[in-house]
């Protein structure tokens, strides 16, 4: 394995390939300085990035790349609220379903490009298009609501017919179908955010996957990344709007995904901020430098409902109630809670400041610890399959701590249940997610962190035709609830809307559609000369705009 280290001064800017590098505006602004000064933080990734592309990422720290080059309309305060970023001002309509946005007019793409609100309105339009194939194209229909996106989802309108317009260069205009009391929030998604039209479209399928054929109009430009590499970096933008409050010269990762490297590199001084798992965690924990951040991640087991096996509820149930969490993150060691719900504690809260996840155990009958109820439900699943005993493949990502959690649950069910014997396929995390994608599974160690601060972000996963339900779970009366809750009579009823999605959560629950695990605690070590590192259990978890070394 090759691992290299950034320079601290004269990052050369990366050369935008022919015919990849102008939208056709005569407004051309400042290109970003080919060489700057300043300190570079060195950060560890665990796994490698597959795509840098706005509208298409799925996974958690590709957001967090991708926020460090490109700026939404708004963006996340250090605090967690909501900020304006390209957005300078905006309106809503009385009734809600109107916003109108003012954009800054000095807002620059990394060639000098200005952006415009023909960039959102060209990006919005490339995420719901099923052409793109955008995993996250349900949230510009199912959660944003944007005015005939479900029909273009379905293919059954045209990409240009989306209710967003470009009233003049500086002025946005979105149409929803209802309100949405979250939409602000949306905003500083990635799949929310700009793209030069004709710079995607020049570079094609290489859009995104090196430094020539990204833009940035963001506080870092990359100039160092390949969907396979090993490493990756940035240096700061002299260009942003709002670079004298960046401070860093530049990021520099590592993809590194054995703890035990992660921690040689940093206490040799080769990182500023790591990542720990495994034993790593035990050995740095009374350190001053160890900071445990709550990442809002829930891990579940997804039981695939096309299997013959896990279509059995029983089964199901056996599995949740065999599984002693609290052992599982014991020997995790890494400051993870357990989980006993399907909506992770801390990020989802009530008008009132009700958090809609207590602590404890909120269902017993359905999820928790019985060795009694375990027992009695397989027996009952042997009966209604007509098997004696089971041969079960569980997958899981190859990260460290994915791999002890499932040899945890593994060894616990084999251990309750000497008739069920278990192999674990460990793979890369995009495989796995590709894996299970396509169906082909029994059941496997998932996770979700949270995209917005309501329930709906996890609750609208289980939903027919959702992309994300890769159990393929089926049933039109929790389909219908969450639908009452999204475009029906209940999005405007806040409190009777909370009630509902309660209500949904008891539902997969019940059904035992997934099995929650735990909240998963990021371990970090982080130098003391480092501050102001952004931390956020929702959409992008970490944000280094103003950070210092």
């Amino acid at each position: 394995m090759k691992h290299t280290t950034l320079l601290l001064t004269s990052m050369l800017f990366a050369i935008l390939l022919p015919g990849c590098s102008k939208n056709g505006s005569g407004k051309k602004g400042p290109l970003p300085a080919k060489t700057v000064n300043g300190p570079v933080l060195n950060v560890s990734l665990e796994a490698a990035i597959d795509t840098l592309d706005q509208q298409t990422a799925v996974f958690a720290t590709a957001f967090e790349l991708i926020g460090n080059m490109v700026d939404g309309l708004m963006q996340m305060a250090d605090d967690g609220s909501v900020k304006k970023a390209v957005c300078k001002d905006y309106t809503m309509s009385s009734d809600g379903l109107k916003y109108t946005f003012k954009l800054r007019d000095d807002v620059y793409w990394s060639n000098g490009d200005p952006v415009t609100a023909h960039d959102f309105v060209y990006g919005w339009q490339r995420a719901i298009d099923p052409a793109t194939g955008s995993e996250y194209a349900f949230m510009i229909s199912d959660i944003a609501q944007i005015k005939n996106a479900t029909a273009i989802q379905a293919g059954q309108m045209d990409p240009n017919q989306l209710g967003v317009r470009a009233v003049d260069d500086y002025t946005f205009e979105v149409e929803l179908q209802v309100p949405v009391s979250y939409f602000e929030q949306l905003l500083y998604f990635c799949t929310f955010y700009p793209a030069n039209q004709k710079f995607v479209e020049k570079c094609g399928d290489k859009y995104a996957t090196s430094p020539e054929t990204c833009l940035a109009n963001g506080a870092f430009v990359i100039t160092e990344y390949s969907p396979t590499g090993r490493t990756i970096s940035f240096k700061k933008n002299t260009a942003y709007y709002d670079a004298a409050n960046v401070k860093l010269g530049g990021l520099h990762y590592e993809i590194i995904s054995n703890g035990d490297e992660a921690l040689r590199k940093y206490q040799s001084g080769q990182l500023d901020f790591v990542e720990l798992s495994g034993e790593a965690v035990e050995k740095m924990k009374s350190s001053p430098e160890f900071t445990p951040v709550d990442s809002g991640f829930l891990y579940y087991l997804t039981f695939n409902f096309d299997d013959p096996m896990f279509a059995n509820k029983n089964l199901r149930r056996a599995f949740t109630f065999a599984i002693d969490r609290e052992r599982v993150i014991t020997e995790m060691a890494d400051g993870s809670a357990a989980a006993y719900s399907a909506i992770p504690r801390g990020y989802a809260f009530s008008s009132t400041g009700e958090d809609f996840t207590p602590k404890g155990i909120e269902f017993p009958d359905d999820c928790s610890y019985n060795i009694e109820k375990a027992r009695a439900h397989l027996q009952q699943a042997k009966r209604e399959l007509g098997v004696s005993k089971f041969n079960l493949q569980l997958l899981t990502a190859d990260g460290e701590t994915q791999v002890i959690a499932s040899n945890s649950i593994k060894h616990q069910i084999e251990a309750l249940f000497p008739e069920v014997n278990i192999s674990i396929k460990a793979v890369p995390k995009t495989e796995r997610r590709k894996i299970m994608s396509s169906g082909n599974f029994q059941f496997g160690l998932n996770n979700w962190g949270p995209d917005y601060a309501d329930p709906m972000t996890y609750l609208a996963m289980w939903v027919t035709g959702n992309d994300n339900n890769q159990g393929n779970y089926f049933n039109p009366s929790y389909n219908a609830l969450i639908a009452s809750c999204t475009d029906g009579d209940l999005c405007t009823r806040i409190p009777e809307r909370w009630a509902a999605l309660k209500k949904a959560e008891s539902m997969i629950m019940e059904d035992a559609v997934i099995s929650p695990i735990y909240q998963k605690c990021n371990a970090n070590l982080i130098k003391k000369n480092v501050r102001g590192i952004a931390f956020h259990a929702v959409a992008i978890n970490r944000i280094y705009k103003n950070t210092t070394k």
